[in-house]
């Protein structure tokens, strides 16, 4: 009888150490599949359970959680929700996230080990600290000059500080109300279709995400490119270049919009946008000058996160001698971002250095103690110092005497540079309207903003599409509110 009681323990004793192992099994080596599982409401339901952390402007939330009492509890809200969409992102329950909100996702929803001094107690003991918040570099003053700028036409505005690559403002318009998104069930399916299936495409960050041919505000890129290279040593010498400028090995001739650019130098090419001057200019430059002139400033970067990702500018590295005089000025297959473009202005403003744009300044447990705190980087040098200041003469030459007057601001130190960007087959489609620019007060060692605007108004009378009558009355507002410290 022993005997048999021994086996019987023995076998319990197996059937314990085969229940052990199967749930080391199932909680080590297969929680994550399972955590995965479509079919685990688990992990949404303690991701929702309690309220999520707020992204701040000027030290304010823009955000907020709403208690829906359903399933997944809290929902996102937000303030001002197209004002800083672009910013923000969404936090749907249903579709994800996206932007701030996606890149800043663990602090938020506080599962970032960063949030708590003993990160193994809250796994251990299944629970979580409170979401964390996230404080951007944007300056509500300057975001709402950009959106009340644009006034719902299609459009983009990037505004950076220069010395740091602090993003003060960046808007997209139009926009749309992330909170729409927020929930679950037929409301939010519904508006995922509706803003989606919408032609003038609300949802797209055209700040980041969309890339534009930048046109005539191209021309500082290469007239740095010029100077850095040798190839004009005196701003003010005439040039010697025919108008129309027959592109090379072709028998085409390119025109200028502006009057008086035969034989026009450098910085009369500039001031009134001689499209002939500067693409001569940039295949005097050559292929190899341009691109790496170009990649100086931060075109053809697949890698550039502010912390969200943000589409590649392309200059092309392999073309002819006529595409490379089109690209000069913005053309061809030249395309931007107006982040970029506000990096060219910013790097000109900053002495030639071009410093790493960022958005979030830092993240804070909910009481206000710090987890991380942005580095201020820089992605490189652009051009010489001496280029850079000469190039600040000429943009500010566009403002005061130039094709960029509509820029001024009373008090103010102001740069510019215009661009109508032509696109389509045969240029058909309706011109851009570029602007890019800094800004510096009377009494600033340093300017203090750079800013891009793009207008691409499919509604305005093509003849009245141009940088310094759609665009740089935008830029001026931006310039105005960023300088006042509103």
């Amino acid at each position: 009888m022993i005997r048999y009681i021994r086996w019987c323990a023995y076998f319990c004793a197996l059937l314990l150490v085969a229940l052990l192992v199967n749930i080391a099994r199932v909680q080590v080596w297969e929680s994550a599949a399972y955590g995965a599982n479509p079919a685990n409401k688990r992990p949404a339901i303690e991701r929702y359970a309690e309220p999520r952390g707020d992204i701040l402007v000027d030290g304010r939330p823009v955000t907020g959680s709403r208690d829906s009492g359903q399933l997944l509890r809290y929902e996102r809200t937000y303030a001002d929700g197209p004002l800083y969409a672009p910013v923000t992102g969404f936090s749907s329950q249903t579709y994800g996230t996206s932007f701030v909100e996606r890149a800043e996702d663990a602090v938020l929803s506080g599962t970032d080990p960063g949030l708590s001094a003993f990160p193994l107690w809250y796994d251990l003991a299944r629970g979580r600290p409170a979401g964390g918040d996230a404080a951007t570099t944007v300056r509500a003053a300057v975001q709402r000059a950009a959106y009340a700028g644009l006034a719902g036409k299609r459009g983009a505005v990037a505004a950076v500080e220069p010395a740091t690559g602090k993003i003060l403002a960046l808007v997209s318009s139009p926009s749309y109300d992330p909170s729409v998104l927020s929930g679950t069930g037929a409301r939010a399916e519904e508006a995922w279709a509706r803003l989606n299936a919408d032609p003038s495409k609300p949802m797209l960050n055209r700040a980041l995400r969309e890339t534009y041919p930048p046109g005539s505000t191209f021309k500082i890129v290469t007239a740095a490119a010029a100077l850095d290279a040798g190839v004009v040593t005196d701003v003010d010498a005439p040039t010697e270049t025919p108008d129309p400028y027959p592109l090379p090995g072709t028998s085409t001739l390119l025109p200028n919009a502006a009057k008086g650019c035969q034989d026009a130098s450098m910085a009369e090419a500039v001031q009134w946008s001689c499209n002939t001057v500067m693409a001569k200019i940039g295949v005097r430059v050559g292929l190899r000058g341009m691109v790496e002139a170009a990649q100086r400033f931060g075109f053809n970067d697949e890698g550039l996160r502010v912390p969200s990702w943000v589409s590649r500018s392309n200059f092309d590295t392999d073309m002819s001698q006529d595409q490379l005089a089109l690209s000069s000025i913005g053309q061809f297959n030249t395309k931007a971002t107006p982040l970029q473009m506000a990096m060219v202005a910013a790097a000109v403003a900053n002495g030639g250095e071009v410093k790493n744009p960022y958005l979030v300044d830092r993240t804070t447990q909910d009481d206000g103690d710090p987890v991380r705190r942005a580095d201020q980087r820089t992605l490189g040098r652009a051009m010489n110092p001496a280029t850079a200041l000469r190039l600040q003469e000429l943009m500010v030459k566009v403002v005061e005497d130039g094709t960029g007057k509509n820029a001024a601001i009373p008090g103010a130190v102001v740069g510019g540079k215009t661009g109508t960007a032509q696109h389509g087959v045969g240029n058909a489609g309706t011109p851009y309207a570029w602007f890019i620019s800094w800004a510096k007060a009377r009494d600033a060692p340093v300017p203090g903003v750079a800013v891009a605007v793009v207008v691409e108004d499919a509604s305005a009378v093509r003849g009245d599409i141009s940088g310094n009558g759609a665009a740089a009355p935008i830029a001026r507002a931006v310039m105005r509110a960023a300088l006042s410290g509103g």
